[in-house]
């Protein structure tokens, strides 16, 4: 069985495993994503935020704490929506029960809509792209994160169990979709070239003020080993860009 969206984390054994993955402090999450997402966030006090796919809104709790004026994740699960409202008790952080594609924003909502590792599990991204720049304010600002493509590319690298020695990437211009083997399941990607990230975002009217391949800083790894691992190839894409007004 293959899984689409957000489908698999209801499976409750992939869902407890997901969690344990993703709390490691060696995960790609801590120590190469969130130190870039912070940075490319910048100061959020006041902002109206929105997260996009939000998971355990974990950030959404820290980003309360730094000051943000309202947090609002969405999100498709309903495993993953218990586990953020628990997160989120006793805070002004709001859930929204609904996928991306089913989301209708108000215009000029937000101060800044986020993302996190979610937005490749979409087949149809730039619609999603449009809706994000028409919920946010003029001069308000989009920051994301993806698998990068190298990874998303090709699934051999991730057919197989242990620490990999080796990455393939083949296929990298014949986008689409992509059947990959994750934590036990099958989940459904759509692979897109960084080139592809960059028209959509164009398209949709952005204008793209940074881009990162997750370089990673040594002192956000506890071993030199899993430092020097992670160094060979790139596992994140993240874009930061404004509507303009």
């Amino acid at each position: 069985m293959e899984y689409r969206g957000s489908s698999a984390y209801e499976e409750e054994d992939f869902f407890q495993n997901y969690l344990k993955r993703k709390t490691r402090p060696e995960s790609p999450n801590n120590s190469i994503e969130k130190p870039i997402l912070l940075e490319l966030m910048g100061n959020v006090k006041g902002k109206m935020i929105l997260d996009l796919g939000c998971g355990d809104a974990e950030i959404g709790v820290e980003l309360l704490r730094e000051g943000a004026g309202a947090y609002i994740g969405l999100e498709g699960s309903e495993n993953m929506i218990h586990v953020a409202v628990g997160n989120l008790k006793d805070t002004a952080g709001q859930i929204l029960h609904a996928s991306m594609e089913e989301w209708q924003p108000l215009a000029e909502e937000y101060d800044l809509v986020l993302s996190r590792f979610a937005l490749h599990y979409l087949e149809d991204l730039g619609s999603i792209f449009t809706k994000v720049h028409d919920s946010l304010v003029p001069g308000g600002r989009f920051v994301f994160s993806v698998q990068h493509p190298v990874l998303t590319s090709s699934s051999k690298s991730a057919e197989g169990s242990g620490r990999r020695t080796d990455w393939v990437v083949d296929n990298y211009f014949n986008q689409g979709e992509r059947s990959e083997p994750w934590i036990g399941k099958k989940v459904i990607k759509y692979h897109r070239t960084v080139e592809e990230y960059f028209t959509l975002l164009l398209e949709a009217g952005f204008m793209i003020e940074d881009l990162r391949e997750g370089t990673p800083k040594a002192e956000n790894f506890s071993t030199r080993e899993e430092y020097e691992r992670r160094i060979r190839i790139p596992l994140v894409l993240m874009f930061a860009c404004r509507k303009q007004g």
